[in-house]
């Protein structure tokens, strides 16, 4: 994903600026940062309990498929793309706590669809069992095609 800008209407129909930039090392405390924030509570809840460098070795796991999501000028997620020849994979796809119920999260996979549907490739995840984002996901037409102990996987495709 090329670095883009997007103007988003906000609640009191002001707008705002969502942007995203392919991130670098300089980007990995912050990254830690919000995974931690974003993730701590779905794992504990999987039974999953990491130390900074299991959540670390995460943040590296493809880092070259990592773009970091900016709203009104501060960091506030990261989208991990993973392009195959008959997919996208959404490898990670994380807003810190305070910016969720704002339509960032829509808005952001309606840009991940309209890119899948560009190329005509499906797109799918991995969330984790009680993951509030599985609801999001099937608001925007994802079914589940697999589960197992830990989490569902899912598929959209156009």
């Amino acid at each position: 994903m090329s670095e883009v800008s997007k103007v988003f209407k906000r609640k009191n129909n002001e707008q705002a600026i969502v942007s995203f930039r392919r991130a670098t090392a300089s980007d990995r405390a912050f990254l830690l940062q919000l995974r931690k924030a974003s993730m701590t509570e779905h794992l504990s809840k999987a039974g999953i309990y990491l130390d900074d460098i299991a959540h670390m070795q995460r943040v590296d796991e493809y880092f070259t498929d990592s773009h970091i999501i900016s709203y009104q000028g501060n960091a506030i997620g990261l989208l991990k793309l993973g392009q195959f020849p008959d997919k996208i994979h959404l490898r990670q796809f994380q807003l810190l706590p305070q910016y969720h119920g704002l339509g960032i999260g829509s808005r952001v996979l309606a840009l991940v669809k309209r890119k899948a549907q560009e190329k005509q490739l499906a797109i799918t995840l991995n969330v984790l069992l009680d993951n509030p984002a599985k609801q999001l996901y099937l608001r925007h037409g994802f079914v589940i095609f697999a589960e197992n102990e830990l989490e569902y996987a899912m598929r959209w495709s156009g």
